[in-house]
């Protein structure tokens, strides 16, 4: 089950070359699709909730695939201000995982999170907070699963490796 693997092995991609049907034969269905007017698809391949990445696949309009890149990083994460949409977080990083989804009725807040490998090689928690009335972004947390998690801060690097 591609949710289940905690690496996703995208070898067989290759930009320029490699077809839609290759990308689903190597990655799997998308959790995500959107289509433009011109005939360019964008798919998002998640390894939630035990992996790290979210590979966002451009089909260009010629069919084969124009980019391949993990959208779990800082500098995508960097792109989620306040105001975004729902929809427009959903482009940029691809779905959360629904288990992890809360929503806070004191606060009128609804929370997606993502798991992913910060800068240091641990495993790391993306927090977007929405407002509950708009819909929109309120803000963002980034914090090391360490700090959060009942187990303990043990050094957890190893998890984030090849």
């Amino acid at each position: 089950m591609l949710s289940a693997c905690s690496h996703l092995d995208h070898s067989g991609v290759r930009p320029g070359v490699s077809t839609l049907a290759e990308v689903q034969r190597s990655l799997g269905p998308p959790a995500m699709r959107w289509s433009t007017p011109e005939g360019i698809e964008r798919l998002a391949f998640t390894t939630s909730p035990m992996g790290y990445q979210t590979w966002m696949v451009t089909i260009g309009a010629h069919g084969r695939v124009s980019t391949i890149e993990n959208v779990l990083t800082m500098p995508h994460f960097a792109h989620i201000q306040a105001g975004l949409s729902q929809e427009d977080v959903l482009r940029t990083l691809g779905p959360p995982y629904p288990g992890w989804t809360i929503y806070y009725r004191a606060r009128d807040e609804l929370v997606w999170e993502w798991r992913y490998c910060d800068a240091w090689a641990e495993p790391a928690r993306f927090s977007v907070l929405f407002d509950g009335a708009s819909g929109r972004v309120r803000s963002t947390i980034a914090q090391p699963e360490r700090m959060s998690m009942p187990w303990g801060s043990g050094n957890r690097r190893e998890w984030c490796s090849p």
